[in-house]
């Protein structure tokens, strides 16, 4: 059977259900550590974030951190989509039992960071998600692409293409154990692993 990415979505999904009730604190943990060092700046960033679901990484202690200051966005669902809500208290959980913030009439379109989960990630550094495709439609949408890392609580990396040419990119990968990355740089961001 030859690797495409509904296969190598599968793949990761039983190696994400397999093991992310072992030790996910721990592994979160590892990767805030990480996202942590490399979020630091001394300018004020506008930074998008997600609030995680059960197999994801659960990034709130450095959202929360990092909100002190920082503008800080998460999704809001909209249509086959979701626009950038400023993050605030009460979340209320929605579709796909994602939480999110209050709607906004803001209408924001350019972010400096924006962290995204995965499933897998592919040789070109291309996310594969749950297949809906919202991130590829907001990213659509954006005026310029941020400097964008992915974030797993496993190691789901092929060194295989498999992913549309309409698929993110990202500029770091993370997980506990992994870290790739491109060449491409973002004023102010601390590069220490």
């Amino acid at each position: 059977m030859s690797m495409t990415k509904s296969v190598f979505r599968e793949k990761c999904l039983k190696k994400l259900k397999k093991s992310y009730k072992q030790n996910k604190l721990y592994k979160s943990s590892l990767v805030n550590r990480q996202l942590s060092k490399l979020l630091k700046s001394d300018k004020k960033l506008d930074i998008l974030f997600y609030y995680p679901l059960d197999m994801e990484v659960d990034i709130l202690k450095v959202l929360n951190v990092m909100r002190k200051n920082n503008n800080i966005y998460i999704p809001f669902m909209v249509e086959q989509s979701f626009k950038m809500v400023p993050f605030r208290l009460p979340l209320k959980r929605k579709k796909f039992g994602i939480f999110e913030a209050g709607n906004s009439y803001k209408n924001i379109k350019n972010i400096d960071i924006a962290i995204v989960p995965v499933i897998g990630v592919d040789g070109n550094l291309q996310r594969v998600g749950f297949g809906k495709g919202m991130y590829d439609r907001f990213f659509d949408t954006l005026k310029k692409k941020p400097f964008t890392i992915f974030v797993q609580i496993e190691d789901c990396y092929t060194k295989k293409t498999v992913c549309d040419s309409y698929d993110i990119r990202c500029d770091i990968y993370l997980t506990p154990k992994t870290y790739y990355k491109t060449n491409k740089k973002i004023q102010g961001l601390n590069y220490v692993r």
